[in-house]
C-alpha cells in the first residue's frame, strides 16, 4: 500500500520589470480588480462602478507621461501586481509610493512582497534613502502588509476626496529604503531601470 505524504510546495517564478508602453491594459486590470476588492465597499455602488472603470483605463496616459517609475510583477508569467513611485512632492529627499496594488488572484502568492522588495531596491538605486506613502485608515489588510514590509505609521493623517464629495481619512507610513528587513527577498543590488528581475520561489519564499 502506497502512503502519500504531503504534496511538495509549488515553485513559482516571479518576475519584476518596468512597465512599458503596451502594458496599460494589464495595469488597468490589476488596479481595477484590486481597488474593487479593497476600496469599493467604502463608496456608494454607482460611484464605485465609475471609479473602477476609471482605474481600468487611466494607465496608458500615466505610462506616456513618464512622471513615475511604474513596476509590474508577474507570477508564472501572469502580471498580478503593480507599483508606482516618484520623488515626493511634500517631503524633500523622500520617494513616495503613489500606487501599490495586487490583483486578488495574486493574494497569498507572495507577489506583493516580491514587488515591494524590488520597488525599494529601485528607490535605493535612484538615490532615495527614505520612502513614504498614504493609505486609508480603515483598510486593515494594507496596514498589516506595510508593517510586514518594515514600514511604520508616522502619526500623521489627512483627508482625501476620491471624487464623491465624502473625504476619507488616510494615514502615513514611512521607512528607510536601505535598512535590514527591506522585505522577504532582501537583495543588495537591483538591475538597471527597464531590466527585469526573475525570482524563483524555490530559493526565496515570500509571504503575501
Amino acid at each position: 500500500m502506497n502512503r502519500l505524504g504531503p504534496a511538495p510546495p509549488r515553485h513559482r517564478m516571479f518576475e519584476v520589470r518596468r512597465a512599458g508602453p503596451y502594458d496599460g491594459d494589464v495595469l488597468g486590470e490589476i488596479h481595477a480588480a484590486a481597488w474593487e476588492a479593497a476600496y469599493a465597499p467604502f463608496f456608494a455602488p454607482e460611484f464605485a462602478a465609475r471609479a473602477i472603470q476609471s482605474r481600468r483605463t487611466r494607465w496608458h496616459e500615466r505610462i506616456a507621461q513618464g512622471e513615475a517609475t511604474i513596476l509590474l510583477a508577474e507570477v508564472d508569467s501572469r502580471p498580478l501586481a503593480l507599483s508606482a513611485f516618484s520623488p515626493s512632492s511634500t517631503r524633500p529627499g523622500f520617494a513616495e509610493i503613489h500606487t501599490f496594488y495586487s490583483h486578488p488572484d495574486g493574494w497569498g502568492s507572495g507577489v506583493a512582497a516580491v514587488l515591494m522588495t524590488e520597488t525599494l531596491c529601485r528607490m535605493r538605486n535612484d538615490g532615495f534613502a527614505q520612502v513614504h506613502l498614504w493609505t486609508l485608515r480603515d483598510t486593515r489588510q494594507s496596514h498589516r502588509f506595510y508593517a510586514k514590509c518594515g514600514f511604520t505609521e508616522r502619526g500623521t493623517a489627512r483627508t482625501f476626496d476620491f471624487g464623491d464629495g465624502n473625504p476619507l481619512e488616510q494615514v502615513e507610513y514611512e521607512r528607510a529604503t536601505h535598512s535590514p528587513g527591506t522585505g522577504p527577498l532582501e537583495r543588495s543590488a537591483s538591475p538597471s531601470a527597464g531590466a527585469s528581475t526573475p525570482i524563483d520561489s524555490s530559493r526565496n519564499a515570500a509571504p503575501a
